[in-house]
C-alpha cells in the first residue's frame, strides 16, 4: 500500500461515523451517571467551526453544553489596537501588513484596514511573519510595520523575524506586537466575577503545540477544572468530550492530551527558547470584551528596541465606542451566542460584519452564520 493510500486510511478514520456514534454513546452513558449535563469551554475558533460545521453540538444536545470562549486571536483584539492599525498604516510611506482576517475588522466608525486599502494606502495581508521582511528588503525606501497578532501559536513567527531583522541588518523594519497568551486568559476566566458556567476545558490544540500539556497543570489544580487537550477532527473533539465526561463522573479532574500526534508534554522548546530571548511579558494588556488583563501579552525586550515599532513610531489613538448592540463581547466570555445578538443575521452577516466575531474565520458568530443560519432572529 502506497504513502497516500494510508493517508486516505487515517483520514477517514479520523471522520468515521460509526466511531463518532458509538462514542456518543458512550459519553451519554458518562453524563447520565455523573447525573447532569456538562459544560464545556472549548477555547479554540477553530473547534468551535468544528463543533458546528459538524452538528456535534446537536448530536449532544442534553448531555454537553458546548461554551464558545475567547480562543480566536482576531476576535478578541482590542478596539484601540485596531485603531493603532489605522492609524500607523496612514502614515506616509509606509506597509503595514498583517495576517489576513484582521484586514476586514472594522475599528471605530466602522473604518477598517481592508477600506484603507482602497483608498490607496499600501496595506497587505501576510500568510507568514517572513513575507513582512521580504516586503522590506524589497521596498528600502519604505517603513514596513508588521502588526503582529495571535497566540501563542504564531508568537515564535514573530519572534524569528525579529531576530533575522536584527541578524540581517534591516533598519526599515518595525513589529507592532499583539501576541497574547492563552493560558493567562484561561485562568483570568476561572477567577473571572462574570463567566459562564464552565465544568471543563477543550484544550487549544496549536497552541498546545508550543506550550505542552504540562503548562495546565496548575490552573487545573488550582481551579478544579478538568482540561482536555484536543485535535481538530469531529472523531478528535468526540474522543476529547468523552475523557472529560469520563473525569466528570469518576471525580477526577487533571490534564489530558487526546492531539498525542502533535502535543507533547514539554512543547515545543526551541520555539519557548525564541519567546523568551525575544519577549517579554507585559504588566496589562487590552483584550476585546474582557478589559485590561494583566501579564496577558508580550512585548519587545529591550535588545530589539530598534524593532519595535510602537517605540519608533509615535501615533495618538482616539478610540470610539463599540455598536451597544453588538454582543460580541459576551460571546468571546461565553455569557451570550451569536444567534442572541439582535444585529446577528440582519444588520452583522460577513459582508457587513459590525463586529470581530462576524469577520474571523474563526469566530463563533461566522460558524452560527454558516451552520446555523435557521437560527437566526
Amino acid at each position: 500500500m502506497n504513502y497516500s493510500n494510508n493517508l486516505n486510511i487515517l483520514w477517514n478514520k479520523f471522520k468515521d461515523p460509526e466511531r463518532v456514534k458509538n462514542l456518543v454513546k458512550l459519553i451519554k452513558k458518562e453524563v447520565e451517571k455523573y447525573g447532569k449535563p456538562i459544560n464545556i469551554m472549548e477555547f479554540c475558533g477553530g473547534h468551535t467551526h468544528v463543533i458546528l460545521r459538524n452538528g456535534l453540538d446537536e448530536l449532544l444536545k442534553g448531555y454537553i453544553n458546548f461554551v464558545h470562549g475567547p480562543g480566536c486571536p482576531v476576535c478578541v483584539i482590542a478596539l484601540e489596537r485596531l485603531d493603532l492599525a489605522i492609524e500607523l498604516a496612514k502614515i506616509p510611506e509606509v506597509i503595514l501588513c498583517t495576517y489576513g482576517d484582521l484586514m476586514r475588522v472594522p475599528g471605530s466608525n466602522r473604518i477598517s484596514l481592508l477600506k484603507l486599502r482602497a483608498e490607496g494606502y499600501e496595506i497587505k495581508p501576510v500568510s507568514s511573519a517572513l513575507e513582512a521582511l521580504k516586503l522590506a528588503m524589497e521596498n528600502p525606501q519604505k517603513k514596513v510595520i508588521f502588526f503582529a497578532i495571535g497566540f501563542e501559536t504564531t508568537s515564535p513567527h514573530t519572534a524569528v523575524l525579529i531576530k533575522q531583522a536584527k541578524e540581517l541588518g534591516v533598519k526599515n523594519l518595525w513589529v507592532v506586537c499583539n501576541h497574547i497568551l492563552a493560558l493567562v486568559v484561561l485562568e483570568y476566566l476561572l477567577q473571572s466575577e462574570e463567566k459562564p458556567l464552565i465544568d471543563a476545558f477543550i484544550g487549544p490544540g496549536h497552541v498546545s503545540t508550543i506550550t505542552g500539556s504540562r503548562a495546565y497543570e496548575p490552573i487545573v489544580k488550582k481551579y478544579q477544572t478538568p482540561i482536555v487537550i484536543s485535535g481538530f477532527e469531529p472523531l478528535d473533539l468526540i474522543q476529547a468530550v468523552y475523557l472529560i465526561a469520563k473525569q466528570m463522573r469518576e471525580g477526577r479532574c487533571e490534564v489530558e492530551v487526546q492531539y498525542t500526534r502533535s502535543v507533547t508534554p514539554e512543547g515545543n522548546i526551541k520555539a519557548k527558547e525564541f519567546l523568551k530571548e525575544v519577549f517579554n511579558i507585559r504588566k496589562s494588556f487590552p483584550w476585546r470584551g474582557l478589559g485590561e488583563i494583566p501579564y496577558s501579552a508580550y512585548e519587545i525586550k529591550e535588545e530589539y528596541q530598534k524593532w519595535d515599532g510602537e517605540k519608533f513610531f509615535k501615533v495618538s489613538v482616539n478610540s470610539g465606542k463599540e455598536n451597544p448592540l453588538c454582543l460580541c463581547g459576551k460571546v468571546i466570555k461565553g455569557l451570550s451566542k451569536p444567534p442572541e445578538c439582535r444585529l446577528f443575521g440582519k444588520v452583522c452577516t460577513p459582508q457587513n460584519p459590525i463586529g470581530p466575531c462576524m469577520v474571523s474565520s474563526e469566530g463563533a458568530c461566522l460558524a452560527y452564520f454558516k451552520y446555523r443560519k435557521n437560527l437566526q432572529k
